[in-house]
């Protein structure tokens, strides 16, 4: 298993606009409409990587916990899906179903999106503020698959609540780990 950091852009970065296909909806889905009034936690992920089967639980339940406080979930599969098929939209849409995402999971077929972001690895998680600038990137928390360290989204966590109650984020932030994005060849 391939162990691939996150590249830690710059504090500050503008997201980038992109209109995606949604797997769940089946509808194409626009950036400005997705971003939420507080802050938004914009993830790239894929169906087959183990360090994403391993936070999922976790997301999901972040998403429930936090999506009805004005924080908005966004996730992103830039994989090549003909190299690996277990990340086509087809699959991506059953993923929706079977992990009971309450949030987007959109298809970046040409990989642009994870290019504009400089995305590297699944799961990549960037959290943006009202005003569509970063305040966070890097880890979910300290647990990976196999380092028997329970998963609790605790970094995340804590940039959240910060958000909510409009203090200043001051929590160390390190680069996520996992596989590398699949690049179209």
């Amino acid at each position: 298993m391939a162990k691939t950091p996150s590249n830690m852009v710059p504090i500050g970065f503008s997201a980038p606009s992109f209109e995606l296909y949604d797997t769940g909806s089946k509808k194409i889905l626009k950036s400005d409409d997705l971003f939420g009034k507080k802050c938004t936690l914009l993830m790239f992920i894929c169906n087959h990587c183990p360090f994403v089967i391993h936070v999922n639980n976790e997301i999901v339940k972040m998403a429930n916990e936090f999506q009805n406080k004005g924080i908005s979930f966004i996730a992103i599969s830039s994989n090549d899906a003909k190299n690996y098929p277990a990340d086509s939209p087809n699959k991506m849409s059953e993923t929706v179903i079977q992990e009971k995402y309450t949030f987007p999971y959109l298809y970046d077929k040409t990989q642009q999106v994870a290019k504009s972001y400089d995305a590297a690895c699944t799961p990549d998680f960037y959290v943006f503020d009202a005003n569509k600038k970063l305040i966070y990137r890097g880890q979910l928390d300290n647990s990976r698959p196999g380092n028997n360290i329970p998963l609790s989204g605790s970094d995340i966590r804590t940039v959240f609540k910060c958000v909510l109650e409009s203090k200043e984020i001051t929590i160390n932030q390190k680069p996520s780990i996992g596989c590398n994005i699949k690049w179209l060849s």
